[in-house]
């Protein structure tokens, strides 16, 4: 029986939370890929990949130094490439054309789930030399044509009791489902929505909230320290609130310093 090597992949993001975030997406995913290697700018992917040869290179279009979209240029024909962005559908009409794939920040589960389903139907071709998907992405970043950002949640419309309140995001300290509602919790009082977490880690800025457990956002800002309990257990402690958030082991890496 003929065994196929593993497919290999390299991931650059110079925000490190996102690297690790797709990694862990990944190995959700596509268990069999292995990740060779990551870098922080485009030079460090060029020279990364030039020397691992991974079959599938994730690149974020904004990144020091080079950017993605000149990565690619370099990579062309070598990788398959899949784009990572921030940004939303002006980008997106540029990548529904061509034979690559993009995620957009954060990494959704399903999303990531269904690139790598087509990156496996991809690997058994030789990869797109994207000419004319690259010449399209650097005419309307390079063009004084700026790729619109995403709009994130900056108000929370809750129930308070009676009464519906418009809460600023900045005021919240943590979201936590319980039971069919998501409770909104801030230094004074805790309201309602019936938006469940998966939607508000769409909707959220990955900057300002970070998901910690398949139930609980928490605002970074928030947060004052994170402790182990009797079983090693990472615990958040959030100023303004006596209550403690338990971190799942697979958000484990977010505090990964201790």
């Amino acid at each position: 029986m003929n065994h196929s090597p593993a497919p290999t992949a390299l991931i650059a993001d110079d925000e490190r939370l996102m690297r690790e975030q797709i990694t862990a997406r990944l190995k959700e995913a596509w268990p069999e890929l292995i990740i060779v290697g990551e870098a922080a700018n485009g030079r460090e992917a060029v020279a990364m990949a030039r020397s691992q040869e991974p079959d599938i290179v994730f690149l974020d279009i904004r990144m020091p130094e080079m950017d993605g979209i000149q990565a690619a240029k370099a990579l062309a024909g070598q990788a398959h490439v899949v784009f990572v962005t921030a940004y939303d559908q002006y980008a997106i009409t540029a990548f529904e054309q061509g034979a690559v794939d993009y995620l957009l920040k954060p990494a959704d589960p399903e999303r990531v789930a269904l690139t790598c389903q087509r990156l496996r139907e991809r690997l058994t071709q030789k990869p797109d030399p994207m000419e004319g998907l690259l010449a399209q992405l650097s005419q309307r970043l390079g063009g004084g044509m700026e790729l619109k950002p995403r709009e994130y949640l900056r108000w929370v419309q809750a129930s308070v009791g009676n009464s519906i309140r418009m809460i600023p995001t900045s005021d919240i300290l943590f979201f936590r489902a319980e039971d069919k509602y998501t409770r909104v919790q801030t230094e004074s009082f805790e309201a309602l929505i019936r938006k469940p977490i998966k939607e508000l880690v769409d909707e959220l800025d990955p900057d300002e909230f970070w998901q910690i457990h398949r139930a609980i956002l928490v605002r970074i800002e928030a947060v004052e320290q994170v402790s182990r309990d009797f079983r090693g257990q990472q615990i958040v402690h959030v100023k303004g609130s006596s209550e403690t958030l338990e971190v799942s082991r697979s958000f484990n890496h977010l505090f990964k310093q201790m």
